[in-house]
């Protein structure tokens, strides 16, 4: 019989672990595969982890990983998918926006030979700002990509015990899981589903968490914003050579009716000031990328593990 591994993060989700266990149970109950359920625990500081362990005492198929301390969302989760052992993986979240019952459609595609399945988001009941916000962003990060990017997609998916395999051969500290996925993920398949609004609490992801993380894809997977810098360098050096050359000739020939004011040099400090900050911020965020990787330190460091054998 196979063995499908399911990897639940959580982060302060005390309200939703039991929910989201009865419910990964109700999909299994029918199916004819082993199941065991891996929580990995990011350093809740609610009683999160005290129901993930009344869990384990219960049922022998849950699994715990707990984080030594919170080693960011991205890392958390990639460490508890290279922890499945089992014939496939599935990633869903605690909150249950993604609804583990799409969970039968992925393990049907995944019958049919797919190595990976990823759930597209149709359509999604959580803000519509935040909707369009992240729209635009895989809209974006589509684009200046090298590798074709997969919309709507947040990880939520079925990933073959081959790629997984994959994923554990990576040494990447900061691991963007979606352009991994995209770049290395073998014979894809979607399914597409509607995504329900959070079942209980409110989201610690952030907007500095979101930004973290889009900046992990921009610079590790396009090189347009560092190319960009060279080219509106050249551009703007190229206008100020021909203003200053026409500033030149008609001070020279109309010295008495052409001052020149505090306003225009203002203007362009700021302007160009401006272009070179962003462009030092970018380039600040390439140069993050590259310092922390080469460190080569572990993804997570973990307090300790229930119920693996």
């Amino acid at each position: 019989m196979k063995k499908v591994s399911v990897v639940v993060p959580t982060y302060n989700e005390e309200k939703n672990v039991s929910l989201i266990y009865d419910r990964l149970k109700n999909v299994f109950k029918d199916l004819p595969y082993m199941l065991e359920i891996i929580f990995i625990d990011n350093y809740s500081t609610d009683c999160t982890r005290t129901v993930i362990e009344e869990l384990c005492q219960i049922d022998d198929r849950v699994r715990a990983i707990f984080n030594a301390r919170n080693f960011g969302f991205s890392r958390s989760v990639y460490h508890g998918l290279i922890s499945a052992d089992g014939d496939c993986a599935v990633l869903v979240f605690a909150d249950m926006q993604d609804p583990p019952e799409v969970i039968k459609e992925f393990l049907a595609e995944w019958e049919k030979g797919s190595k990976v399945v990823v759930g597209m988001k149709s359509h999604s009941r959580e803000s519509r700002w935040m909707y369009f916000i992240r729209s635009c962003y895989y809209k974006l990060i589509r684009k200046i990509s090298d590798v074709e990017h997969i919309e709507q997609f947040d990880g939520f998916g079925l990933y073959d015990a081959s790629f997984i395999k994959v994923l554990r051969e990576l040494d990447d500290p900061m691991p963007y899981l979606r352009g991994i996925v995209a770049e290395l993920g073998y014979s894809i398949s979607t399914v597409q589903y509607t995504q329900a609004v959070r079942e209980h609490g409110t989201s610690s992801f952030n907007f500095f968490k979101m930004y973290d993380v889009a900046m992990m894809g921009i610079t590790s997977y396009s090189k347009v914003f560092i190319r960009m810098a060279t080219f509106v360098g050249f551009l703007l050096s190229l206008m100020c050579v021909v203003i200053s050359a026409g500033t030149f000739f008609l001070k020279m020939f109309w010295w008495d009716h052409f001052p020149i004011g505090t306003a225009a040099i203002i203007i362009g400090v700021f302007f160009l000031g401006a272009i070179q900050l962003f462009f030092i911020g970018m380039l600040g965020e390439y140069l993050l990328g590259v310092s922390v990787r080469s460190l080569h330190r572990p993804l997570v460091v973990e307090e300790r593990r229930i119920n693996f054998h």
